[in-house]
């Protein structure tokens, strides 16, 4: 399995980021492989709008099954669902500490957005 992380960094040991759309990463990790690949989210930080949008195909995109985040917004969120994307909501912590939690099952998979446009 392909899981996205927004994050503030580029590895496993980075802090999850508040805001997907804005936030500085996007780490992949194959849940089969152990592999970690971190892509860039810069256009997303210098949007003037629509980069939760942005990050939201992008991470469709990439391949993955789910999305790990501390917040969604209303428009990234109906992008990720067309593409069959799960969001999943973590609290502060590591890449690493919420793929455990995801794996755990102790990660809450959200139905609808949970911050409203432009948080």
């Amino acid at each position: 399995m392909r899981i996205a992380f927004a994050s503030k960094g580029d590895n496993r040991e980075s802090m999850l980021d508040e805001r997907f759309g804005r936030a500085a990463r996007i780490v992949v990790v194959d849940t089969d492989s152990g592999t970690v690949e971190s892509i860039d989210n810069t256009a997303g930080i210098s949007a003037a709008q629509g980069a939760g949008i942005q990050a939201a195909e992008r991470v469709a995109n990439l391949g993955v099954e789910a999305l790990v985040t501390m917040h969604c917004g209303p428009k990234a969120f109906a992008v990720l669902k067309h593409a069959g994307v799960e969001v999943w909501s973590a609290p502060s912590c590591t890449v690493g500490e919420a793929l455990d939690m995801h794996r755990e099952g102790r990660l809450a998979r959200l139905s609808e957005a949970d911050v409203d446009t432009h948080w």
